[in-house]
């Protein structure tokens, strides 16, 4: 509660002491008295003796009220208010498309770093890109709120794996469930960025991102990386792009029913420049992944890069609370002037 108008208090300062001059006044007035004869003693005794009544014991009561009456009166005009602050916060979420190669490439385990992570319980011997991706991603997941994520997957062809949404346990199962394999192989990174601009083409949201990982180089698809990068700068996105595995490449494992597994001679190899370029073009940045903690720290940069922003609106209510003290100041003043006039009234 506040009061608008507080120098009014005063007045209750000076109140006490406007009562003690009126009194002071009233004591020093000649007061009215009735007379009787004293030619008849007894009658005369008899008048002096007579007990008080209680309309003459209840008779203070009047000044008590006309004393709360002007005290409520002066509150009145001090114009207390009772003050209720709100605020409202609105989110302004982002809209993020994560671009997750799985080529046959991704087979390879040159990233074998030992994972603590509660999305993906498996030791460093024979992880390969893949299974890490996917863990460091759910990690992602579970440090963001109010933003729209999807997902799209792409080897030799791009595939919408997950729309835009905000239920992202939706998002994490159907990462969980993506193997390599699933797509023709190939790396059609300009397909995959074009089916991810189109996703986000429709967006309302002020910022949208793509985060696009891969281990390869476009070898595959209708459309060159520049040209969807352009496209995607065009509508306003940016574009995180991330190289992934060890310089030199790695051999790629495959399964043998004879001797297990075994790794083809051919290394991985990884088109930086492409990917410095789409990154560049949108407005983005280039990361290199070179073990798991490196690809941890990638995507917990983006991560401080991109945060959703929040708008906070106050709004302050006040609510007029004399009324509330009037009304009662005016029915004791009603007392006081019907007990005055009746039970309580003085004669003369």
């Amino acid at each position: 509660m506040q009061l608008v108008s507080p120098l009014f208090l005063v007045l209750l300062i000076v109140l006490p002491s406007l009562i003690f001059v009126l009194r002071w006044f009233r004591k020093q007035a000649i007061v009215p008295v009735v007379l009787f004869s004293d030619f008849r003693q007894g009658f005369a005794a008899g008048v002096q003796q007579m007990r008080e009544t209680f309309s003459v014991k209840v008779l203070p009561t009047l000044s008590i009220l006309r004393f709360i009456v002007l005290a409520l009166l002066i509150f009145t005009l001090a114009r207390p208010q009772l003050t209720q602050s709100q605020e409202h916060k609105f989110a302004e979420g982002i809209d993020i498309l994560l671009v997750l190669d799985i080529s046959e490439s991704m087979r390879a385990e040159d990233l074998s770093v030992p994972l603590a992570n509660r999305n993906l319980a498996v030791k460093s011997e024979g992880v390969n890109r893949i299974q890490i991706a996917k863990s460091v991603i759910n990690d992602f997941l579970s440090h963001r709120e109010n933003d729209r994520i999807g997902s799209v997957i792409f080897a030799g062809e791009s595939f919408t794996l997950c729309p835009l949404t905000l239920d992202y346990s939706v998002l994490i199962e159907l990462l969980r469930d993506v193997e390599i394999g699933q797509l023709e192989d190939g790396t059609a990174i300009g397909d995959a960025l074009a089916t991810a601009t189109h996703r986000l083409e429709t967006s309302k949201s002020q910022t949208k991102v793509v985060i696009l990982l891969t281990d390869g180089e476009n070898n595959a698809g209708s459309i060159d990386p520049e040209t969807a990068a352009a496209l995607a700068h065009s509508l306003g996105i940016k574009v995180y792009t991330i190289g992934m595995g060890k310089e030199g490449g790695a051999r790629i494992p495959y399964p043998d029913t004879t001797f297990g597994k075994r790794y083809r001679e051919v290394l991985t190899y990884l088109d930086e420049d492409t990917l410095k370029q789409i990154a560049s073009i949108t407005g983005g940045r280039y990361f290199r992944a070179t073990d798991t903690q490196s690809l941890q720290r990638i995507y917990a940069e983006i991560d401080l890069f991109e945060k959703t922003k929040f708008a906070v609106v106050s709004t302050v209510d006040h609510k007029e609370l004399a009324s509330y003290i009037l009304i009662p100041a005016v029915l004791l003043l009603g007392i006081e002037v019907l007990l005055s006039n009746t039970v309580l009234r003085k004669i003369p």
